[in-house]
């Protein structure tokens, strides 16, 4: 086992690395939201845009596998490049790409399906303990799901100049009587 930082981080092998980043993507692609779960630790910080907060634990790392499921039947990960280490060899980048189709619904937050495909490239960002993810993050735009979704306002359109008159008129709106 490699040694761990202060906060509990551990050295990540590289070469064990790789085999584990296979494993993982092949989990994903297996839709067992189990398998998933299985890279993390018990008490995982599992942190992504698709989540109103970080979720906390394997069960939390299952249900946003199971939510991604059935969001997107379909789906399939990638991963386009290959990681990279920190020079402390503490954290793990992990390049991936998400390509699916909306055909249920997205919970969170809760949209209907809109049968429009997504193609999301994004990072992972790993920090291990017991060779399993212990710290994770996600990185990626959650507007460009949502504008290939269909759901997000067209960029320079009529309905995004009304969105923006609309914000600078409530900002200018004194609330609460101070």
């Amino acid at each position: 086992m490699a040694p761990h930082a202060e906060d509990g981080a551990e050295r990540i092998d590289p070469h064990e690395l790789d085999s584990f980043t296979r494993g993982y993507f092949a989990a994903w692609n297996s839709y067992d939201p189990m398998a998933v779960a299985a890279h993390a630790t018990d008490d995982v910080v599992w942190d992504s845009p698709a989540l109103h907060e970080p979720g906390h634990g394997r069960a939390a790392v299952a249900a946003l596998v199971a939510s991604t499921a059935t969001a997107f039947p379909d789906y399939e990960f990638s991963q386009p490049e290959p990681v990279a280490l920190a020079a402390d060899h503490l954290t793990a980048y992990v390049p991936w790409r998400m390509t699916g189709t909306n055909t249920g619904p997205f919970d969170p937050p809760g949209y209907a399906p809109t049968g429009r495909s997504v193609d999301l490239p994004g990072i992972d960002v790993w920090r291990l303990r017991d060779g399993l993810i212990w710290r994770y993050r996600a990185v990626y735009n959650y507007s460009l799901v949502a504008r290939q979704m269909g759901l997000g306002m067209p960029r320079g359109g009529r309905l995004e100049q009304l969105a923006v008159r609309a914000q600078r008129l409530f900002v200018r709106v004194p609330r609460g009587g101070g």
